[in-house]
Formats: C-alpha cells, sequence, structure tokens
C-alpha cells in the first residue's frame, strides 16, 4: 500500500532537497482526506454545535457525535466515555485536577515513571501540591523497560493512581500496560494510561485493557492540531466535577449556583473544536486501513544505524514503536540536527520533553528519528548516508 501520495506535503522540497520527514512522533503528517474534512466543515456546515435547530446546525452536530462515536469504536469504548479535549495533554490535567482533587489527600502516592513526557509529571505535581499527595518514580533499565517486580512493590506504597505511558517517545517502549493495570486492579488502583505514541501505531481496546482513563493526540495520528480525546470509564467520570466550567456543560444555572449534565458533554465547556474533531474521524479511518499494512521500519532502522561510529542507541527493547533516539560521541545533537535539515532530512533534537529521563540518562539532549506509515527502508539508508557524512564534517 503506497500512501505518500495521499500527503501533499511529500511533494515539497526542504532546503531545496526531496524532504524526508523523521519526526512523527512529534507530529504526523496530514493526508489529503483529513485537511479535506476540516474544510468541508467550514465550506458546508459551520453551525453551531449542540446549540441550533437549523439545518446547518444540526448538520455540524450530527457530524460532531458520529465522530465521537466512531472514536468510540476504534478503541472499543462506549460513545458516553469519550470525551473532546484540546490534546492529549488537556486530557491529563483534565484527571489530575478533577479526578484528583477528590480522591488524592495527605500520604497518597500518585505513580509515575522516569520515561513520563511532561504532560505526564506536571499535572500530577500541580495536584500534588495542592492535595498533600506525592509522586513516586519507577525506573527503567538499561534497555529502556520496567521491571515488573518493582512495579509490584511500589503499589505497596499507598498508590492511589498509576499514571503510566503506553509507548516511550524516547526508548519507543511498550509498556505492559495489561499485566501492570490488572495488578494495579488487585489493589484498587486506578491507571491512567498515555497512549500518544501507542495509538497511531497499534490498535487499543480499552474494554480489554481495562484502565479507567487513556489520552491521545489526533495531531500524532494523522489528525488535525488541536483535539484531544480522554476515554474514562463513565461511572468513574459521572462521579467527577468538570475540569474547565463555562457554557454547554450544565443542567441548571441560578444566580447562587450550577449543576451539570451528564458524561461526556459535562467535561466540553464551550463551543467545541467542531472541525477538528470532525477530521480527526477521517483520520482514523484512514489509519485503520494502514495497520492492515504496517511495514515496521524500527528493527531495520535500528539495524542499519547501530553501524554509525560512535552511535550510542538509548532502550533497546524487543517490542517498540519505530523511534531511534541517540547520540554520537563528539557531535552534539542540535549541530547534527542542523547538518540534515540542510540535506532534506527532520529529525527531532533535545530532550524531547524527558529532562527526568534525560538526567536519568545522565545527557542532556538527544537526536531522534521517528518513522510513520509513510516512510520507507530508502530514506532509514539516506539518513545514514548523510549522518555518517555529518560525522565527518562536525566532528
Amino acid at each position: 500500500m503506497d500512501i505518500r501520495k495521499d500527503f501533499p506535503i511529500l511533494l515539497q522540497k526542504n532546503r531545496n532537497k526531496p524532504l524526508v520527514y523523521l519526526d512523527s512522533a512529534a507530529t504526523s503528517l496530514t493526508p489529503s482526506i483529513v485537511s479535506e474534512s476540516e474544510i468541508k466543515y467550514y465550506n458546508e456546515f459551520g453551525g453551531s454545535v449542540h446549540r441550533s435547530v437549523y439545518e446547518l446546525g444540526e448538520k455540524a452536530t450530527n457530524a460532531y457525535e458520529n465522530s465521537r462515536k466512531n472514536l468510540a469504536k476504534f478503541i472499543g469504548a462506549n460513545t458516553s466515555e469519550i470525551i473532546f479535549t484540546k490534546s492529549a495533554t488537556e486530557s491529563i490535567n483534565l484527571v489530575a485536577e478533577s479526578w484528583g482533587k477528590d480522591n488524592l489527600k495527605k500520604g497518597d502516592v500518585v505513580l509515575l515513571t522516569d520515561m513520563e513526557h511532561h504532560s505526564n509529571i506536571i499535572p500530577w505535581q500541580m495536584i500534588c501540591k495542592k492535595t498533600g499527595s506525592k509522586i513516586h518514580y519507577l525506573k527503567s533499565k538499561k534497555d529502556g523497560t520496567l521491571s515488573l517486580k518493582e512495579y509490584e512493590d511500589a503499589l505497596k506504597k499507598n498508590v492511589k493512581i498509576v499514571s503510566i505511558t503506553h509507548a516511550s517517545n524516547v526508548f519507543g517502549t511498550i509498556n505492559p500496560v495489561d499485566e501492570m493495570i490488572n495488578l494495579a486492579h488487585k489493589r484498587d488502583i486506578k491507571v491512567l494510561v498515555d497512549a500518544c505514541q501507542s495509538a497511531p501505531h497499534m490498535k487499543i481496546d480499552v474494554k480489554k485493557m481495562e484502565c479507567d482513563f487513556l489520552a491521545f493526540s489526533g495531531h500524532k495520528m494523522f489528525g488535525p492540531t488541536g483535539v484531544g480525546v480522554l476515554f474514562g470509564k463513565e461511572e468513574i467520570l459521572e462521579k467527577m466535577d468538570p475540569y474547565q466550567t463555562g457554557g454547554g456543560i450544565i443542567e441548571t444555572v441560578t444566580m447562587e449556583s450550577s449543576t451539570w449534565t451528564h458524561v461526556p458533554y459535562r467535561f466540553e465547556p464551550g463551543s467545541p473544536m467542531a472541525a477538528q474533531a470532525i477530521a480527526l474521524s477521517d483520520a482514523i479511518d484512514y489509519l485503520s486501513k494502514c495497520f492492515q499494512n504496517d511495514d515496521d521500519l524500527g528493527e531495520y532502522s535500528i539495524e542499519k544505524m547501530k553501524c554509525i561510529n560512535g552511535i550510542n542507541i538509548y532502550g533497546n527493547p524487543k517490542v517498540k514503536t519505530p523511534i531511534v533516539s541517540f547520540n554520537i560521541d563528539g557531535v552534539h545533537s542540535l549541530d547534527l540536527a542542523y547538518f540534515l535539515d540542510y540535506e532534506g532530512i527532520t529529525i527531532r533534537s533535545g530532550h524531547h520533553c524527558c529532562q527526568p529521563l534525560m538526567s536519568a540518562l545522565n545527557i542532556s539532549s538527544c537526536a531522534r528519528a521517528s518513522f510513520y506509515f509513510y516512510n520507507n527502508k530508502e530514506e532509514v539508508d539516506f539518513l545514514v548516508d548523510k549522518i555518517n557524512k555529518a560525522v565527518k564534517v562536525l566532528k
């Protein structure tokens, strides 16, 4: 299945060179069908969602709610358990603030890992300050995996919620979340799964996984920017107050107080990101077809890049997403990224919003190449060739 023709940006030049896009772990490219879907909303039925009885409004509302149904089907959830947010970051903040304020207290523990993205650290730091609870970090092993024995031991320390990445955006590690959730639930501990890096690469079924919450972003999986998704078990969501308030989430409002409508609308105040949510439905339809033709470049890229002189690849788990994070002796990752950019290659350089993990690895930054369905082996070979060239020039 050759999908490259569906991405107009791949026909463009980068620094007057053919574009080799290797930063999909940050933001994937967008196929025409998704951008056209967003434009269609504005051109054909850009009415106000949930607030109008006229035809345009009804069309917009139906498209928006059909997207919710499609997202629910995509991850095996009930429609009432799908909340549209502006990002996975907002989704995690919602859980930390709304669930955390009523369920965390002094002495309670939030269990994270050292491989978490800042978006799955800072919200918990903030709610812990407000509630007097604290964070315990599970440390990753040299190969980028976690010890289930250490995890099980950590659960005994008055943990109330585990918030864990399904797949690391540095190592590419796919964590054994099914087993981790099962161990947590035996102690009546809630689990939030950050699926930003896993949802773009693998099928997820929240009913089989049995997580309590799951968050992911549209822009990492062919979708538009500005839209994310939070799954939450309905019985848990019903007990939570809104994270943000405003129009659209109320049942009644008086001068003195307000009452909330039912879920999921209770957590979607204001005019929703209708165009983006609708286009996200087309993105996941497109992605589902790619799952059936997955040509994983992860193993191929690792084997090719291992041959680069002086390279240090961080983590090497057996089960991973197609991410390679690395440094090269004597070459700063930022210099390498600049050099490759002038060859038409886009890679990431920095701490990847994982400063605690960088500290654990005793580095300040690293380079990262991340591959997606539109990449191919020729681009991997081209990358390796240009890195070798960079090493000769920059050392």
